[in-house]
């Protein structure tokens, strides 16, 4: 059975679509590698690319995404709702069959020396990559964006692990390995983002929330809402129903309405099928009757 790797590249481009394109076309290049999935949002300007392949395809993929990315997109002239600190702000990898957590740092390592070397661009190694503790958590790579990053990467803390002390026009890219996570956002019917802030902190593992559960609250201004942009880090221990379930309750505290949520990306069956199991108050229920998993045996 063939090793499979999956990689979840983050692109700090959402609204210049001609340009997502032609970095995504990067990926279909590649023989071997299957590109899955990429959505774009324009609010937060940036855009979440998924394929999956053998190890050295993927790796092959994501260096040429990085390369033309980094000849695309002007950190110094981007603006959006997510944080960023890079054209290629974060490129994780996944194992999914027959591919260890160890391979997939391996991946990290052997990418970000080249692109630190060949593309000069500061390269942060996180998740289970990472040789720092502090760097484990994204969020601490990231302190700061691209302006702070760019201001303190003389300092000993914020020293890349590969490429320069310096940062260009590409800023800086976090590469790592990581389980897989689900991209799930929740979204208000209000314009105050001081609602989405308070929730988010509330139920953030940081601010002492739910300890799978990464959240900010960002404005949608196009849409005229605010949202509660999560990283769902372990479905299992924290499944999707449970922060919708808070969301809903604390929002209805403010007497503000969820109007809606989303996945970007792709998301493991399972975790869709305990959201069914949830709201249908299934009883006995095993996911061995999913049709689909007796025909197909994901």
């Amino acid at each position: 059975m063939a090793k499979v790797v999956e990689c979840i590249p983050n692109i700090s481009e959402g609204r210049r679509l001609d340009v997502v394109e032609e970095i995504v076309g990067e990926v279909k290049k590649v023989p071997g590698v299957t590109l899955l999935d990429y959505s774009s949002n324009a609010d937060h300007n940036r855009t979440v690319i998924t394929f999956i392949g053998e190890p050295e395809g993927v790796l092959e993929a994501a260096w040429r995404l990085i390369v033309k990315a980094a000849d695309k997109i002007d950190l110094g002239r981007h603006q959006g709702e997510h944080p960023r600190m890079g054209a290629t702000d974060v490129c994780p990898f996944v194992p999914v069959r027959e591919v260890t957590m160890d391979e997939c740092v391996e991946l990290a390592r052997k990418l970000g020396e080249r692109v630190g070397q060949e593309l000069n661009i500061p390269v942060y190694l996180y998740e289970r990559a990472a040789t720092r503790p502090e760097r484990r958590n994204l969020a601490e790579v990231r302190r700061g964006q691209y302006e702070g990053i760019k201001e303190s990467i003389n300092t000993p803390e914020r020293k890349p692990d590969y490429g320069p002390s310096v940062m260009g026009k590409a800023g800086a890219i976090a590469i790592g390995a990581r389980p897989p996570l689900v991209a799930f956002n929740i979204n208000l019917g209000t314009t105050n983002l001081d609602i989405a802030k308070a929730i988010a902190k509330g139920i953030r593992g940081s601010s002492g929330g739910f300890v799978n559960i990464k959240a900010l609250g960002v404005e949608l201004a196009a849409q005229g809402m605010v949202q509660i942009s999560m990283n769902m880090v372990d479905t299992q221990a924290t499944p999707l129903y449970r922060a919708m379930e808070y969301i809903k309750a604390e929002a209805a505290h403010y007497g503000v309405p969820v109007i809606g949520s989303e996945i970007v990306g792709l998301v493991p069956l399972d975790s869709m099928l305990d959201v069914a199991s949830y709201y249908l108050k299934l009883g006995d229920f095993s996911y061995e009757q999913i049709l689909e998993k007796r025909v197909f045996r994901f």
